[in-house]
């Protein structure tokens, strides 16, 4: 992803947000206020609710996945010092990993990034989808990320192949696992790409990044049921807005404890943290994903079992 933009899927709903500190601060963006039930520790919204998550044991099946419980702060926008009590944090693949957190990775497996457009229309110009009239089909939300085309098992070896450099680019600079976004993107591709094309494909992203060492997170995409850890091979999950939408136990009856959400609706966060279909690894972030120093910044974690280390 580029630092200038980011980029987060929802259900199929797209949102683009600036990232860059001095653009944010440039739009005048007033500050969060403090919420009523809630105390301001180190810049972060700390909830002081105690409700916990009733999903079973996470499978745990592989070394790089998060550790159970643990705090999770989603740094995508950029990487900055965690807070006391974070357990580990998910940053850009052209980042860098948390020394001494767990620290997930994030590439964009079944899109192009905004600045990647002429890569891909240059050097793999077939390998990006398009409708019958040859003309690129791109996400409708945000007509700057190409899908990419996954129809056939030759294309989709191919693409593995481009983005697996990034997913070894991961490894190489010390992150334990590799998130891998818009997983979905055949609901937004009118029929013409499946949902069986994006799991072969991501069964091709897992043996790489499996091979370098990393754990392999499946990123929302509910609707796979058990097919995105049987199938696929994931070994857990990355959720937005499980609660808001209620789709968790469509991630914690398949991962266990191995589930990450995000939630971005801070007036719902009370009863996100009393709902004890969340996982135990549940975080509020603003929509931008800003910087504790950027206006608007929100974080906040439920009370649960905080691992710190590795």
């Amino acid at each position: 992803m580029q630092r200038t933009a980011f980029i987060a899927h929802v259900r199929g709903r797209t949102y683009r947000w600036v990232a860059v500190a001095a653009a944010l601060t440039g739009l005048g963006l007033a500050p969060v206020p403090a919420w009523p039930a809630y105390a301001t520790v180190t810049d972060q919204l700390v909830p002081v609710s105690n409700a916990r998550s009733s999903s079973p044991a996470g499978t745990g099946r592989h070394p790089g996945a998060p550790p159970a419980g643990a705090v999770v702060d989603y740094q995508l926008s950029w990487g900055y010092k965690p807070a006391a009590g974070i357990g580990g944090v998910v940053r850009d693949v052209s980042d860098k990993p948390a020394p001494g957190l767990w620290s997930g990775c994030y590439v964009n497996g079944f899109q192009t990034q905004p600045g990647d457009r002429t890569m891909w229309l240059t050097r793999h110009p077939e390998l990006v989808l398009r409708d019958r009239s040859g003309k690129v089909v791109t996400d409708p939300g945000w007509p700057d990320e190409m899908l990419l085309d996954t129809r056939t098992a030759t294309k989709r070896a191919a693409i593995a192949k481009v983005v697996g450099a990034s997913i070894r680019t991961c490894a190489k600079k010390g992150f334990d696992a590799v998130e891998l976004d818009n997983l979905n993107s055949w609901t937004r591709s009118k029929g013409r790409l499946t949902a069986a094309g994006a799991v072969d494909l991501a069964a091709r992203y897992v043996t790489i990044g499996h091979r370098a060492g990393l754990a392999v997170a499946q990123k929302n995409g509910s609707e796979l049921g058990t097919r995105g850890r049987d199938t696929a091979g994931f070994d857990f999950a990355i959720a937005e807005e499980c609660v808001r939408y209620d789709e968790c136990r469509a991630y914690t009856s398949v991962y266990g404890t191995a589930v990450l959400d995000v939630e971005y609706d801070r007036r719902r966060w009370p009863a996100v943290c009393s709902d004890r279909q969340r996982p135990s690894s549940t975080v509020l972030r603003d929509n931008a994903l800003r910087t504790p120093r950027q206006a608007g910044y929100v974080f906040a974690a439920c009370p649960s079992k905080v691992t710190t280390g590795r």
